[in-house]
């Protein structure tokens, strides 16, 4: 980087949000800003999780943004590899290599009251900024269990989303920790290649069948020649799930169906009444992510297979023991097991006006206005911020939602002119959340039964979003900048902020 480098943005992270966020900032015509990434190509957790079976949960053509439809996805669920090469090709459509910095991970955001920018600390120097969006994504930095003996196992040990492709599994002793969206993966990927594959589960997820399937050639050019076809598509696929909103947040008895569906769909796969017990949640679906697998369930079946219904307990030397007692002899370690979601360790590198770190700030639980702007952190924005989480769509509806308000964002700084930041008003930040956790407390992922990671320590749902995509559109369509104090430079008029909410204020009305 530049010695003394300023930059109007500093982007950082460059998977979906940050790749968005550049292209938005590039179309309302601001060119002045970096994407600071920690590794050395974009991706985000599309270039991290590269584990056999990767793949995504959502339709293709609606796992992908609205501005940059893909006629030529050739499943109807994209595998990794498909994923991180769209974004490869978003990076160069909208010329965005020479905005990005890599691997320049940033290591503090500190806030300066007196020049109103952050000074950015990377392991290639340092920047400042106007303005911070920070778009690491709560699927960043995998979470491994503090397991008694795990620091002494003598054989291969490693996260889902750090898999180790040097290490051949070809007739090895695997242990797998975990049964979320990844585990449900990678069992029947790796279950022919293993000597033998245990499988440790804490809590069985419900698991519907996966209707997967190539996307025929005829249908691509169909795509390619008639553009709206893809938006059409798309469409069809984002009001589907709109509908199934109600029965999520309001109405989670209805998911009755469902459940009996999913039953269904286990004992077709599963004859044996005691490995169905074990593989039987007792909590209500839709309370936990519902997977999608059709080869998860008869790679369970398989002999050299076995699922022991109890979390891993302790680790001495090569033997791993669950917390049922039962015990198994093993040569690797896979942890499926997340990722820090709602302690977001970025959260402890943001320094705001006060001197605490955002960790500091949400000790409490997580919270932000309308999922952006954390009270005390001045021109500090995240995308993918708290509560902003789907459990049934696709998450880059939500990003696109907030690209539009940090558009507005950016374009309220240029109205107020001159040195100028916006900082969330704590009674604003309250009142946001209070009706947010309000309308939680009738949703299926609060009523459901059950322990997830959308859950914080405390038992606060501070990860999902309790409504459909539609009214967080209307949501984050613009800034209120009533919501926001208007800091200004020592010396300048404060009328001018009550001036510009006054203005805002005319213009909507």
């Amino acid at each position: 980087m530049a010695e003394h480098e300023h930059v109007r943005v500093a982007v950082i992270g460059s998977g979906f949000g940050g790749l968005g966020a550049a292209v938005r900032l590039r179309r309302e015509g601001i060119t002045d800003f970096v994407v600071l990434e920690r590794a050395d190509s974009v991706g985000g957790t599309w270039r991290d999780n590269d584990y056999p079976g990767c793949a995504c949960d959502v339709p293709s053509h609606l796992y992908s943004f609205s501005f940059a439809p893909n006629p030529d996805w050739p499943r109807t669920f994209s595998g990794q590899q498909h994923i991180r090469a769209y974004l490869e090709h978003v990076t160069d459509v909208f010329g965005l290599r020479p905005h990005l910095r890599f691997d320049s991970e940033v290591k503090l955001m500190t806030w300066d009251g007196e020049r109103l920018c952050w000074e950015i600390e990377t392991t290639r120097g340092t920047l400042t900024a106007d303005v911070v969006v920070s778009a690491t994504g709560p699927l960043s930095d995998p979470k491994i269990p503090a397991i008694p003996g795990l620091d002494s196992f003598p054989g291969k040990v490693f996260h889902s989303a750090r898999w180790d492709h040097d290490y051949d599994l070809r007739g090895k002793r695997v242990a797998m920790v975990g049964t979320g969206a990844s585990a449900i993966q990678i069992v029947p990927a790796i279950q022919r290649q293993v000597g033998r594959l245990t499988l440790f589960q804490r809590t069985p997820p419900w698991v519907m069948p996966r209707v997967d399937r190539a996307i025929s050639g005829a249908e691509r050019r169909l795509h390619r020649a008639l553009p709206f076809t893809t938006q059409l598509r798309r469409g069809l696929l984002w009001g589907l799930r709109e509908l199934q909103v109600q029965a999520f947040t309001k109405h989670p008895d209805e998911l009755g169906l469902v459940e009996r569906l999913a039953k269904r769909n286990m004992a077709r796969a599963v004859k044996d009444p005691a490995l169905r017990a074990k593989l039987t949640p007792d909590y209500r679906i839709g309370c936990k992510r519902i997977l999608l697998s059709s080869a998860y369930y008869p790679a369970l079946t398989q002999p050299n297979v076995d699922v022991v219904a109890s979390g891993l307990s302790e680790i001495r030397g090569s033997t791993v023991i669950a917390a049922d007692g039962s015990e198994a002899e093993v040569d690797a370690i896979i942890f499926g097991t997340g990722f820090h979601v709602t302690d977001m360790p970025i959260a402890e590198r943001v320094v705001g006006a006060d001197g605490s770190t955002l960790t500091e700030s949400w000790k409490n639980g997580m919270q932000a206005l309308r999922g952006a702007s954390a009270a005390g952190f001045p021109n500090w924005m995240t995308i993918i911020g708290p509560n902003t989480g789907l459990g049934n769509s696709s998450m880059i509806l939500m990003i696109e939602s907030q690209l539009n308000y940090m558009a507005d964002y950016l374009r309220q700084l240029d109205v107020l002119g001159g040195r100028a930041a916006l900082d969330a008003r704590p009674a604003a930040v309250d009142d946001w959340n209070r009706k947010v956790q309000e309308r939680m407390k009738r949703t299926v992922w609060n009523t459901g039964g059950c322990t997830s990671w959308y859950l914080d320590a405390s038992g606060r749902n501070t990860t999902i979003w309790p409504g459909t995509t539609t009214e967080f559109r209307r949501a984050t369509r613009r800034v209120d900048l009533a919501e926001y104090e208007v800091i200004r430079k020592a010396g300048a008029k404060p009328a001018d902020a009550d001036t510009a909410v006054r203005q805002q204020s005319e213009a909507s009305a």
